[in-house]
């Protein structure tokens, strides 16, 4: 038996794994003590960026790290261990995103596949509250599909489902806890 074996759902399908969403990655209070010590530790930064002609704040706090040069007093050695051992590859960065509140979101979007390795996936992380995570298959007329990413669950999306699919953490009015998404990705 793997240590690490949970019940994985399979939301999209296609060759190279499709999306795919294992609510229990890790337990409870690992996923609490991961929370805090990011919340806390991670070189958070507030970024904007330009959009229709004007510079607006990006709707959440960003933080990155090259793989090969992680800080010890993180735990993301210890949750990359983890990641590879359910979706193995790869990975040379991590990006993470902190969600203050419901006013913090992340537009509908497909990861830049020009930044990616082929064939490698995209795989994050879900630590703090709970949050909606809506995934759509690209064009008119596709309903899409809503999951709500559960503290100490994993998400990974196939390289190949960012030409067929968008994903986004909408706002809501909804009062809403802070959230962590650790996005592991490829790049070449």
């Amino acid at each position: 038996m793997d240590l690490f074996a949970c019940p994985m759902q399979q939301l999209v399908d296609d060759a190279q794994g499709g999306i795919r969403y294992w609510p229990d990655f890790i337990d409870e209070a690992r996923a609490w003590r991961w929370f805090q010590a990011l919340q806390a530790g991670a070189n958070w930064t507030h970024l904007q960026r330009p959009m229709y002609e004007k510079v607006v704040d990006v709707p959440r706090l960003l933080a990155s790290y090259d793989l090969n040069a992680l800080p010890a007093d993180l735990p993301l050695a210890e949750m990359l261990a983890r990641v590879q051992a359910v979706v193995p590859a790869p990975y040379s960065r991590v990006g993470m995103n902190l969600y203050r509140d419901g006013h913090d979101s992340v537009a509908m979007h497909s990861d830049k596949l020009h930044i990616l390795r082929e064939g490698h996936p995209i795989t994050l992380v879900s630590l703090g509250a709970p949050r909606r995570m809506l995934i759509k298959r690209k064009g008119e007329g596709h309903k899409a599909i809503a999951i709500d990413l559960l503290p100490g669950s994993l998400l990974s999306m196939s390289h190949a489902s960012q030409l067929t699919h968008e994903h986004g953490i909408p706002k809501t009015r909804r009062p809403q806890a802070p959230r962590i998404s650790a996005v592991f990705r490829v790049r070449p």
